[in-house]
């Protein structure tokens, strides 16, 4: 499932209002981030004005440049990408800096519009592969949208209104008109995102579903799937008006940079609801580097679930004995038959985790396993899924008391019994086979009337000890069935 010995691979993203270089290794299909650094370098801060890359911003992008590649170097890159975007593209100086660049020994390759869009469509795409809309990229020079459908990308345009070029009190309507022209002649991109969904990318996105989500209150703060609602952009930008700066930052970490442009943030996001009528605006963690990422796998890497491929990496990784989560689903399956296809892939994700907290103190496995579950650098689920793969985790894991309330307020009514029936299982399962598939291989369970069977072959008879004993009647009074063991 998932493509051996990929990275460690380096992208360095010359932005228009940050410089970032991201190591990355794991699988080809999810890449783990290795290492990340950013620098708020603001190159475009001068284009507005000028028309020229600002000569400050130039000397630090330069710095950080080589300070970058000589990281590169250090990790034994097998492949380094290097792009340039719209700060560069449309300044006057533009290809004389670029000249600079070469001569610190990197080519970045100059993006047009075009492809801009394309990568951070495709970025989308990697982390929500059912992505159906526009993807709405939102860099300091430009904003690029491009409509996204059936895993592909479609019609695309790059406009100049990136949040160092539109100010810091942007005109609504005037954005309303500027977007309205650019979709003029961009096919039929006007209409994607009209009843489906617009997708944000970029820091600027990224900071303001932080800020959403921190005031809030959500139990799980992570902006990746985060949705916006209408209602609250008028709060968020009371939020921001009335709070001070040093106060935002110290309550989000959003970088002292950037919580200037938010004000703007909001009211171009005001103008694409209203412009292109989406039915809901969610943001993504994935896009243009990602997309650099996807856009090289093969046809076969691309229809991997990210979810999946990223749980099997895991759980091999941090297994007793390897992977056997797919084993481990295909044993307890038939104790669930009624669970949706969406929970299917959920228990799935929960059984290639099922091994990932024995190292840890006895004490503290189900903490362990929770916070992997639901702090893990996942995509392809949102937060009703990290809440449901951490509360059968802490089951599995021994932990029927410690499960944050906070966090089953996101699970589904009446969903949470069901979960907990999960982790007995996978709990019974490790203990019956020593966590071991070949030994697993050889038993079943199942559901007869009112029992819960389980069936051992004979020979193996002593496999049935009393701590499985115990498992098992556990497992049992969950699913409020009457054990019983069959020895075949």
């Amino acid at each position: 499932m998932t493509r051996r010995n990929f990275g460690p691979v380096g992208i360095i993203d010359i932005g228009s209002n940050s410089v970032r270089f991201v190591a990355y290794g794991g699988t080809a299909r999810v890449p783990s981030v290795l290492f990340n650094e950013k620098v708020m370098a603001a190159l475009g801060r001068g284009l507005a004005q000028d028309g020229r890359l600002d000569e400050r911003a130039m000397r630090t992008t330069l710095e950080s440049l080589a300070r970058f590649r000589q990281l590169g170097r250090e990790m034994g890159l097998k492949k380094l990408h290097a792009v340039a975007t719209a700060a560069v593209r449309d300044a006057e100086n533009g290809p004389a800096f670029l000249k600079e660049i070469a001569a610190l020994g990197l080519k970045p390759r100059l993006l047009s519009g075009a492809e801009e869009a394309e990568l951070a469509g495709l970025g989308v795409i990697s982390a929500i592969p059912r992505a159906n809309g526009i993807v709405a990229d939102l860099g300091g020079g430009s904003l690029e949208l491009i409509g996204v459908a059936r895993g592909m990308t479609g019609d695309a345009i790059s406009l100049p209104l990136g949040v160092l070029r539109i100010g810091a009190s942007p005109s609504g309507s005037d954005l309303d008109t500027a977007i309205k022209v650019g979709l003029r002649n961009a096919g039929r991109l006007a209409d994607a995102a009209r009843g489906q969904g617009l997708y944000c990318v970029g820091g600027s996105f990224r900071a303001l579903a932080r800020l959403d989500l921190l005031t809030l209150g959500h139990p799980l703060p992570m902006v990746h799937q985060h949705r916006f609602l209408p209602k609250r952009l008028d709060d968020l930008r009371g939020i921001l008006k009335l709070t001070a700066p040093d106060e935002l930052k110290r309550m989000t970490a959003i970088t002292a940079s950037r919580i200037p442009t938010l004000p703007a943030v909001v009211t171009m996001l005001e103008a694409m609801m209203e412009v292109l009528g989406p039915k809901k605006v969610i943001v993504s963690a994935f896009g243009l580097r990602e997309g650099l990422l996807y856009r090289d796998l093969d046809e076969a890497t691309r229809r991997q679930d990210p979810l999946l491929a990223a749980a099997l990496e895991v759980g091999e990784r941090l297994g007793r004995f390897g992977d056997h989560g797919a084993a481990l689903e295909q044993w307890l399956a038939p104790l669930f038959p009624d669970d949706s296809s969406e929970l299917q892939r959920l228990r799935l994700a929960t059984c290639l985790l099922g091994d990932i907290a024995w190292n840890a103190h006895p004490d503290f496995r189900a903490e362990r396993a929770v916070d992997m579950a639901i702090h893990g650098n996942w995509v392809g689920i949102g937060d009703h899924g990290r809440a449901v793969m951490g509360r059968a985790l802490c089951a599995a894991f021994g932990g029927d008391g410690g499960f944050d309330a906070k966090l089953s307020a996101l699970l589904r009514p009446g969903e949470e019994e069901r979960l907990i029936a999960w982790g007995k299982a996978l709990r019974l399962a490790q203990r019956l086979s020593g966590g071991t598939e070949a030994l697993l291989r050889k038993t079943q369970v199942g559901l007869r009337g009112d029992r819960l069977v389980l069936t051992i072959p004979g020979k193996y008879r002593l496999l049935y000890s009393e701590p499985v004993e115990r498992r098992f009647n556990q497992l049992a009074k969950a699913l409020d069935r009457r054990p019983d063991i069959c020895f075949a």
